[in-house]
């Protein structure tokens, strides 16, 4: 058998003239937490979707559970649990109600169902509202509850489309520790996120997708080497002195032009430390006079930008203007 939950080779998925995945390959080995970080439209849930079978795929192979997803879509299905985006819960109905119903539905005895829930409900915090309907439950309870509805038929591979989007901090870290003690029980979870602290406390391979395509992948700490130093960041009292700054540090860096976003400029040096006094010499000579320096150590963020450019915000951003809908170019 093979050792991978997940096998995709040279996976397209078109839209008319709009390519929304264009020609990826990865694996997510048994038991891994895998996550695809990019911005809005960058194929993501679109790959996700063609994983679990609800959207056919233009060309390429995928294999989810040793099955092939258009060949085997029911041994597919059996294998996997997908929190999509949009949470799918009865608002009329009890959390109690909605996971009963949910396990039938997978083809558990009703008996069967009752115990597999009251399980459930104790896992993710929710046994004493249990009985409650779900329309007054939190944006964090249902998320939740919807994850415990994936969960009904005990799934060995969970697709995850944003688990934590719109939730406040405490609500999302009660889900991170809730996945973390999944995928620790042996679940392979695969998740989409634009968020970098998630997929940094969470993942231990990446993926990072835009434009429909994976422009690197690897383990949170190697994408962050690859940056080959520390962080400069140099903030100023306008966006205009920002970018007068950059003929005068770029002389000081190692073959590194420095980016700016709106008044900070940020570059990556090797001996950060040693570099810092030179600069701000040499800015003061120029009559530039930083409010603040900062060094830190690299951020997938970092990473992200340098890969691409842009930050994932940016791009989301720009999607808004252009007025391109996510859910049709790439979302999904």
């Amino acid at each position: 058998m093979s050792e991978h939950s997940i096998e995709v080779n040279h996976l397209v998925k078109k839209y008319g003239g709009f390519t929304a995945v264009n020609n990826i390959s990865f694996t997510v080995a048994k038991g891994d937490f895998f996550g695809f970080l990019g911005p809005n439209g960058a194929g993501k849930t679109t790959t996700l979707r063609i994983l679990s079978t609800l959207l056919r795929k233009t060309s390429g192979e995928v294999k989810v559970a040793g099955y092939d997803v258009d060949r085997e879509p029911n041994a597919v299905r059996r294998k996997i649990g997908f929190a999509m985006q949009d949470i799918s819960l009865d608002n009329l109905a009890s959390g109690w109600e909605n996971l009963q119903l949910l396990g039938v539905l997978y083809g558990l005895s009703p008996a069967d169902a009752r115990k597999r829930a009251g399980e459930l409900l104790g896992v993710v915090g929710l046994s004493k509202v249990a009985d409650k309907w779900v329309t007054s439950y939190s944006g964090g309870m249902r998320r939740r509850l919807d994850l415990a509805g994936v969960l009904m038929h005990d799934p060995e591979i969970l697709f995850l489309d944003e688990p934590t989007q719109g939730l406040d901090p405490q609500a999302r870290r009660i889900i991170w520790d809730y996945l973390r003690k999944l995928n620790n029980e042996g679940s392979t979870v695969v998740l989409t996120t634009h968020y970098m602290e998630e997929a940094d406390a969470l993942c231990r391979e990446l993926a990072f997708i835009d434009k429909g395509t994976i422009v690197r992948s690897g383990t949170p700490a190697k994408l962050k080497a690859q940056l080959g130093g520390e962080q400069i960041i140099l903030t100023f009292g306008s966006a205009d002195q920002a970018e007068k700054a950059i003929a005068v540090v770029t002389p000081l860096l190692e073959k590194e032009t420095p980016a700016v976003t709106e008044n900070r400029l940020q570059a990556t040096v090797k001996e950060a430390g040693k570099i810092a006094p030179k600069v701000i010499t040499k800015l003061e000579s120029a009559k530039l006079f930083p409010a603040s320096i900062n060094i830190t150590q690299p951020t997938l963020e970092d990473i992200f930008v340098k890969l691409v450019g842009h930050t994932i915000q940016e791009e989301d951003e720009s999607n808004l203007i252009k007025g391109r809908d996510p859910f049709v170019e790439g979302r999904m």
